[in-house]
């Protein structure tokens, strides 16, 4: 019977259908306009609250409360004793598009404000039951307008004080599809945590207040700077911390880092602020790991909180939905200062040997005058080389780009030394300096750093475990109990199941505690807790779905490293040949994870050049 072929024509994705005509153009409905924008700023509750709290501080609020229920997926109210709002323009502050911060284009290239689009109340009202009541000090009392989806209604009188109040409830009500994507309430509860921090520390003069189902989180008065981030980040940050204090022209660069002896195995603790504003930024990341490169080591992250002050014509806000990126004119300049202002903090704590308990303290009354607005007009475009800084730190250059360009690497051994022997590695002969197995083959001498060789053997045990679907778990005589960061807690409880293929059984034991039941078998020598939280780091910052994929080798090598033997444990001759059999039956086993070699060879005939033996 002859194949009975379809006529219907293949599913075209771009035109959708072939027999009827494409619709009329028509203009979309102003509540679905603002639907779609809130898809694009309010990606959650955090989203939300981020908004709110910067419409707090550009209204120059000098008291700030917010009220979270159930992460916030059930109700964002934030209060502050702002500027206010009049009565007649409540309803068009709920409108897209008004703001009182812009006006013209000439305005926008000056933006000082944190918010300036007029779209954020008009996308949270969008989808959520919003009321807002507001007083001016002028104002006999309050008053209060509502909106619930489309619907918005009429200013009437309310009872506040002098401020703002702005009470979000069911936030995707009525748009299901995206409240089906919010996580558990920890999940967002610790993300909307996360925002408060931003935000309480770019204004340490702000008294901020977070209280979560009715529990007060955090109380925080008006304070120095150094205060503030102890408050915020805790004393072990403090503790470890570098004062910053650089400018140059319209440029200014200050806060505090993380010294190299108290860096975090993590990438939690890193604030950065443009302008008061919390940005996250490739240029600016590569600037501040180039600084650190020399004095830190690669599984080992700084942590900084830092405050970029810079004439906003310099610098574009206006580049992200989220206003969370940034484009500098000059992005070589702004680099490049940045990196100089780092390394000379970090070269001068290495000279003293000695950190700083915490950075000099900011100034608790009215925040000062932004650096850019003191100084006169500054070029930093491209007429201006980015080596306009470098005489600020003459007597500490930058590293030679020409000697790096000119260095040449030196060629990695292969897999293994060309022996003939069917061990050609070689036996254990004796351990150097706490690092080095020195063993003797058929040739001579096998140099390998063991700690090096063993992370690449994990690497590639953790990688066929997990090929074989799920790394085998090895449970844990005693729980480990610890604290965590409240985003590692929500991780722990929403990727359970992934976490599980790699090898982990992990809960949370309280908002801000972890209880590890298991550990894979092949880490079961491993730090539980330090292990647990970087693999718990990875997972939160890139996902399950990208850990699984692409991110799969970066996690693995992660996880090796903590299993790898560490310097200056002491080895065995059994533990040590041991160690040399297992390089011979691993694949690559000639270099570790981040590219190093992991053996070197030196043979009978070197050995006698150097000694000038038959001379």
């Amino acid at each position: 019977m002859a194949e009975r072929r379809s006529s219907a024509r293949p599913y075209n994705p771009i035109g959708r259908a072939y027999n009827r005509e494409m619709p009329a153009i028509q203009l979309l409905p102003e509540l679905l306009i603002n639907q779609i924008a809130a898809g694009e700023v309010i990606e959650r509750p955090a989203s939300a609250l981020k908004e709110m709290l910067e419409n707090s501080l550009d209204a120059g609020a000098q008291a700030i409360s917010v009220e979270l229920a159930a992460g916030g997926i059930k109700q964002v109210s934030v209060t502050d004793d702002g500027a206010g709002i009049a009565r007649d323009q409540l309803q068009l502050a709920l409108a897209r598009h008004a703001t009182s911060k812009i006006a013209s284009l000439d305005d926008l290239e000056h933006v000082a404000s944190l918010g300036f689009r007029g779209e954020a109340l008009a996308s949270i009202a969008s989808v959520s039951r919003m009321e807002l009541t507001s007083r001016r000090s002028e104002d006999r009392h309050a008053h209060r307008i509502t909106a619930e989806g489309p619907a918005l209604g009429t200013p009437e009188p309310a009872t506040l004080a002098r401020g703002t109040r702005i009470d979000v409830r069911e936030l995707y009500y009525n748009t299901p599809a995206r409240r089906k994507f919010l996580k558990s309430e920890q999940t967002e509860y610790a993300h909307c945590e996360e925002a408060f921090r931003r935000i309480a520390l770019s204004r340490p003069d702000v008294a901020f207040s977070l209280s979560h189902n009715g529990r007060m989180r955090f109380q925080l008065k008006p304070q120095p700077l150094a205060a503030r981030i102890a408050a915020v980040l805790g004393g072990d940050f403090a503790a470890g911390a570098l004062p910053v204090e650089e400018s140059g022209g319209q440029i200014a660069l200050r806060g505090a880092i993380s010294s190299p002896a108290h860096a975090k195995g993590t990438r939690d603790a890193q604030y950065f602020f443009v302008n008061g504003r919390c940005i996250r930024d490739k240029l600016v990341a590569h600037a501040i790991r180039q600084a650190y490169a020399d004095v830190l080591h690669h599984d080992r992250h700084p942590a900084f909180v830092l405050f970029l002050d810079i004439d906003p014509q310099l610098v574009d806000v206006n580049v992200h939905p989220a206003k969370a990126e940034v484009r500098f004119r000059d992005s070589r300049a702004a680099h490049q200062f940045i990196f100089h202002a780092l390394h000379k903090t970090l070269s001068r704590s290495a000279g003293d040997g000695s950190a700083i308990a915490a950075p000099a303290p900011a100034t608790t009354a009215a925040p000062a005058t932004p650096f850019y607005r003191s100084q006169g007009t500054m070029t930093l475009g491209v007429a201006q080389p980015a080596g306009a800084y470098s005489t600020m730190f003459a007597a500490r250059p930058g590293p030679s780009t020409t000697a790096v360009a000119d260095a040449v690497p030196e060629p990695l051994p292969p897999a293994l030394p060309a022996s003939g022997d069917e061990h050609p590695l070689g036996f254990a002969l004796a351990q150097l300096a706490g690092i080095y197995i020195l063993a003797e083959n058929r040739n001579g001498l096998i140099i390998v750093d063991m700690h090096a060789a063993h992370e690449r053997i994990m690497y590639e045990k953790l990688k066929s475990a997990l090929d074989g679907r799920a790394i085998p778990m090895q449970p844990l005589l005693v729980p480990a109990h610890f604290a965590a960061e409240a985003l590692d807690v929500a991780t722990a409880e929403d990727e359970r199941e992934s976490l599980q293929d790699l090898g982990f059984d992990l809960a949370p034991a309280g908002p801000g505690a972890l209880v590890v039941r298991g550990v894979p078998a092949l880490l079961a020598d491993a730090d539980v807790q330090a292990l647990t939280l970087d693999v718990l780091h990875e997972v939160r910052e890139y996902g399950a779905s990208r850990i699984a994929t692409e991110r799969r080798n970066e996690l693995l090598g992660t996880m090796a490293c903590h299993a790898a033997v560490r310097a200056n444990r002491r080895l065995t001759l059994p533990e040590m040949n041991a160690l040399l059999r297992d390089m011979e039956a691993t694949e690559r086993s000639g270099q570790c994870n981040h590219g190093r070699p992991t053996w070197q060879a030196i043979g009978i005939a070197e050995l006698d050049r150097l000694f000038r033996r038959g001379e």
